[in-house]
């Protein structure tokens, strides 16, 4: 009989990225020979056999009767717990405080499988501030911690818990998508420079910068106009913001997904991605995978993911990303493409995760 590993998270089959990364890290726990279930409080793809869905673990305050009993009871039979970011960033408190308790007695009872627990960490409270000021978290558990850059390593160990980082992987040999019937999808011209900015609209993303370099590169196009593209809708109550920036906006601007990920790298020019903060960011690797310029802006965790080697333009000096539309240049992709091959591909993840379980000394 296989062994069991449970997917915890607020959210899961989404296209956000705590549920893009605990998808591939359950590709490679079943590479490792695990049955993979899923509890979450929201479900977004297609119900697979032993999904459990608790809607008072989502996203937000809690809403009808929380029930402990119900959580512990879909844990029972696991012999190991993946916390995907809701014991990390208590965006529901409530309900992340009593996960904290229902894994307390699940390590300290010894499950099924000996309470193994890893807490994969993608972001950390102190990383924002509208969660700055709780304390007691992430839960300093008999656990494995995981984190997805050194940054959150280092501060982690500041707080006495010690962790292993596993960067986001990402399938380098993933097909291309469809540039031509998506453009035909979002209307846009044969002509026009599609500034894809590949997010949600939420204040750390910052919609304006990216807005501001579609109307720069408008104006140094020459006859080509300048499309701004945002994939997400607007969040945590920025909708009004968003739209007062898409009514004043100087290029014409589309929002919404396209069929596939890859179809909407597909379809762009150019990638824009001035988000202020992130845990990773995973359209810089999306970017390098897809063969598209992307300009950045300097957010704490880029610079260790920009000393592995990757090269990306800067969305505040458009000259240089203006000279290579000018004259593409593929070396530059090249050179990005070895260096995620090196550090993030997703054929090295089972062996990675495989590593860090290890660490505990765990078998199964």
């Amino acid at each position: 009989m296989k062994p069991i590993a449970t997917m915890l998270s607020f959210r899961l089959g989404g296209t956000d990225g705590v549920s893009v990364e605990a998808q591939k890290w359950s590709g490679a726990l079943r590479q490792l020979g695990f049955e993979v279930r899923r509890v979450a409080g929201e479900i977004s793809d297609v119900a697979r056999p032993g999904d459990v869905v608790l809607p008072w673990l989502a996203i937000g305050s809690i809403t009808g009767h929380p029930a402990p009993t119900d959580l512990a009871a879909a844990l029972t039979d696991s012999d190991l717990v993946v916390v995907e970011n809701l014991c990390s960033l208590p965006l529901n408190l409530s309900a992340a405080q009593i996960v904290t308790k229902v894994l307390a007695a699940f390590v300290n009872d010894g499950g099924k499988g000996g309470g193994r627990v890893v807490f994969h960490h993608h972001d950390l409270p102190w990383q924002r501030t509208t969660t700055a000021h709780l304390h007691g978290f992430p839960p300093a558990l008999d656990a494995l911690h995981v984190t997805i850059n050194d940054l959150s390593r280092v501060e982690l160990a500041a707080r006495g818990i010690e962790a292993v980082v596993i960067r986001n992987c990402f399938d380098l040999d993933a097909q291309p998508g469809d540039r031509e019937a998506t453009r035909q999808k979002f209307g846009f011209g044969a002509d026009d420079l599609v500034v894809l900015h590949p997010a949600r609209a939420i204040p750390r993303k910052d919609v304006p910068s990216a807005l501001r370099l579609a109307e720069r590169l408008d104006r140094r196009a020459g006859q080509r106009r300048a499309h701004y593209w945002l994939t997400g809708p607007a969040e945590d109550g920025y909708g009004s913001i968003l739209d007062s920036l898409i009514a004043t906006a100087r290029v014409p601007c589309s929002i919404g997904l396209a069929p596939r990920p890859g179809d909407a790298y597909a379809a762009a020019d150019v990638i824009a991605f001035p988000s202020t903060w992130e845990g990773f960011g995973n359209p810089l690797i999306e970017s390098v995978i897809a063969r598209r310029p992307l300009a950045v802006a300097s957010y704490p965790v880029l610079t260790e993911i920009k000393a592995l080697g990757f090269r990306f333009f800067s969305v505040d000096d458009i000259d240089p990303l203006v000279a290579w539309l000018d004259e593409p240049d593929d070396a530059a992709f090249a050179h990005n493409l070895r260096v995620a091959d090196q550090h993030c591909s997703l054929t090295d993840l089972p062996a990675r995760l495989d590593a860090a379980l290890s660490t505990r000394g765990w078998t199964w």
